[in-house]
């Protein structure tokens, strides 16, 4: 018997069925564990799935599963016959009361020695994921790992078991309880990246050189596109903890930072934050706020609703020796529509527009420079009700 093991397994079987009551009598050794799989594909339930073989006889069979200090949910315990199944079958499930555990009536049409299938849903034991990117010196790919951290704490041991998430090369791994192991399962070279900078206007500085005595910069990342011609593609990227590094030339790395990123599904993006740089400086103002078309005043003549028109410009300056691509984040809120915008944007929701743009690298004239123009105006604003233009904010 493994004595690792906190659930159990009893079989009693039954010849013949009469008037006296059945007592949870405990007669048969505990079946040896079999193959084993913990499935992790859901971050809130790890689902286990093992293989015990029964010995069965013909008629009717009852199988007391019990289980102590192991957080197991009652609820979703299944059972399923694999060597017979047209010949074994479950017919009825009861529950002892104040008990960890439960009795199978399965009904046998021989004798058989048969493999089944338990599965069930374990608490206190789960998973996270962590990235570890290394930049080549040029900063045109990284190499990615990706790493399984599995925790267990919940009362039960494994010895051996087939570990899958749903994604990257299943393992074998054997884990005690209260034991934590870390394990690479996904190893992808030369994965291609662009170096983005984003400038939200409701997060950053509108005009920077007013700002004394602080430091301002924009926050630059690493792209990654998950799609096969980065090399992955082939599933979802779940979210986790990141740690970037860059090749410095001499045979070691550098420590760029670290990031969190969210589940990155199939053709979307991860950016991965490395910090702020101060190579591209960005100049907002509002150049136009009037209110138009009065709509309505009260009984003191006083305005309670109108539209707007507003216009604003961005001075966008790249003072690098290369190109680079600038992600920039506008928002108007409440109703509006555009009378007239020079560049692309794209609407990530109703009040936030994203601009790609791509900047030429410096001249030896100076920094190469974009504007961005926005003329738009905000219907049936209300004074007080209205929710206003974000307010530029410090990035922390």
């Amino acid at each position: 018997m493994n004595t690792k093991t906190k659930t159990t397994i009893v079989l009693l079987v039954i010849l013949s069925i009469g008037s006296v009551a059945f007592g949870r009598i405990k007669l048969v050794a505990l079946p040896e564990r079999g193959a084993t799989v913990i499935r992790l594909d859901n971050p809130q339930a790890t689902l286990i799935e093992e293989e015990r073989v029964l010995t069965l006889q013909k008629g009717l069979n009852k199988v007391d599963f019990s289980w102590k200090g192991v957080f197991i949910d009652a609820d979703s315990i299944r059972l399923q016959a694999l060597d017979h199944p047209d010949q074994v079958t479950l017919l009825s499930v009861s529950y002892p009361p104040n008990e960890a555990a439960l009795v199978w009536d399965i009904s046998s049409g021989s004798d058989y020695a048969e493999t089944v299938r338990i599965s069930y849903l374990l608490s206190n034991i789960d998973r996270l994921i962590t990235y570890k990117a290394v930049a080549d010196k040029a900063e045109t790919f990284v190499d990615l790992k990706s790493y399984l951290v599995l925790r267990n704490f919940s009362g039960e041991d494994f010895d051996r078991a087939r570990v899958l998430l749903d994604y990257g090369e299943a393992f074998e791994q054997g884990i005690d309880h209260e034991e934590t192991k870390q394990m690479l399962f996904l190893k992808s070279p030369g994965v291609p990246v662009t170096k983005v900078w984003k400038f939200d206007a409701a997060v950053l500085p509108w005009d920077p050189e007013k700002l004394e005595n602080q430091n301002v910069g924009i926050p630059v990342s690493y792209r990654i596109v998950n799609d096969d011609a980065a090399g992955l593609g082939q599933f979802a990227l779940w979210g986790g903890k990141a740690r970037l590094f860059q090749d410095d030339g001499h045979e070691s790395t550098i420590f760029l930072g670290e990031d969190v990123t969210t589940l990155v599904p199939v053709g979307e993006k991860m950016e991965l934050y490395i910090g702020d740089s101060r190579d591209i400086v960005v100049t907002q103002r509002k150049m136009t706020d009037a209110q138009i078309n009065i709509l309505r005043r009260n009984d003191n003549r006083q305005i309670v609703m109108y539209d707007t028109d507003e216009e604003i410009t961005a001075k966008i300056e790249n003072f690098k020796d290369s190109s680079a691509v600038l992600t920039m984040i506008q928002h108007i809120p409440g109703q509006w529509d555009m009378e007239e915008c020079n560049m692309k944007y794209e609407k990530k929701d109703a009040s936030t527009l994203e601009f790609e743009i791509q900047l030429p690298a410096r001249t030896e004239a100076g920094p190469a420079v974009k504007e961005l123009t926005m003329h738009y105006h905000r219907r049936h604003v209300r004074p007080g009700v209205q929710p206003p233009m974000p307010t530029p904010l410090r990035r922390r």
